[in-house]
């Protein structure tokens, strides 16, 4: 009976040591900026995690055999309060693991009135894979970038401000890109404008007050243009949370450039369903995913 327990326990402790291939912070000489956070880091309800003040990437790489060549890093939600590592970043990456896909699960630094700093590590992430994507196996011209809630406006934010990277630089991370070749945002905060935006988030992110410019630069629909990568929006209508006009405007900006978006809007589904298996039919969103990949040619 040991035995076969401690067999099992084996077989699960290599599963998961397999899983998740490594574990990388984004700033390895540190960063730029600081988000003013001197707490430690604390990890509570399972994998959910507050008081982050280091940017952290968990990188699940997928077998060789089944590699497509096509990575994502992962902007789990949480209002910029909190992150929900478990089923808007974990088991997301887990599986695109299996599905061929590198899943690179960010653990930004929260703003803490600094709301510069999330976006500038969901850049610097998209430098970093890219940087290192010869020796991961990822093609560089299919790193997407994900968000769930909050964590879908940071995504939404890479994909919409960004820059191809500073030749003149001796950093050879600092001369990748950071564009991301393809967004996926599920039931994301994107406006920031009162009437439509998600209160907390949008506090959390730019203050209390009503700063005029910060409202137009946080604001994504109006930051869309004709770079703007390609977009597979998942959200359910009856999102008390984040209100279904978010994603209704960003995509409508993405149309009037033409670029490619693909946008499901389920019955069912409420806010922060993430991956996990509900029986909603918002839980179909995964395949869909994959079959909206295949057809921008970024998977066989």
């Amino acid at each position: 009976m040991k035995l076969i327990i401690f067999l099992i326990l084996a077989t699960i402790f290599s599963s998961i040591t397999m899983a998740q291939d490594k574990v990388l912070k984004v700033w390895p000489n540190g960063a730029p900026n600081d988000n003013g956070m001197t707490e430690p880091e604390e990890k509570y309800d399972g994998v959910r995690v507050r008081n982050v003040s280091e940017a952290q990437m968990y990188v699940f790489l997928p077998e060789a055999e089944n590699n497509t060549g096509a990575a994502v890093v992962i902007c789990p939600g949480g209002g910029y309060r909190i992150e929900a590592m478990d089923h808007e970043g974990y088991d997301i990456a887990r599986f695109l693991q299996k599905k061929g896909i590198a899943g690179i699960v960010l653990k930004y630094r929260l703003p803490y009135g600094h709301h510069e700093v999330p976006g500038s590590d969901a850049r610097q992430a998209i430098r970093m894979v890219r940087a290192n994507a010869e020796e991961w196996g990822i093609d560089s011209d299919k790193i997407g970038i994900a968000g769930s809630s909050a964590g879908g406006h940071l995504a939404s934010t890479a994909g919409t401000v960004f820059d191809y990277g500073d030749q003149t630089s001796t950093d050879p991370v600092a001369r990748q890109s950071c564009r991301p070749d393809f967004m996926l945002l599920l039931y994301p905060v994107i406006t920031m404008n009162e009437k439509y935006s998600h209160i907390g988030s949008r506090e959390n992110l730019i203050g209390k007050g009503h700063d005029k410019e910060l409202v137009r630069k946080y604001s994504n629909e109006l930051n869309v243009g004709a770079e703007t990568p390609p977009a597979f929006l998942v959200l359910a209508d009856d999102d008390k949370a984040v209100v279904p006009q978010n994603s209704i405007a960003f995509y409508t900006q993405l149309k009037k450039y033409n670029v490619p978006a693909e946008m499901h809007i389920f019955a069912e589904g409420g806010h922060g369903f993430g991956i996990r298996e509900t029986g909603l039919p918002a839980a179909q969103w995964p395949e869909l995913f994959c079959t909206w990949l295949q057809a921008q040619k970024i998977i066989d």
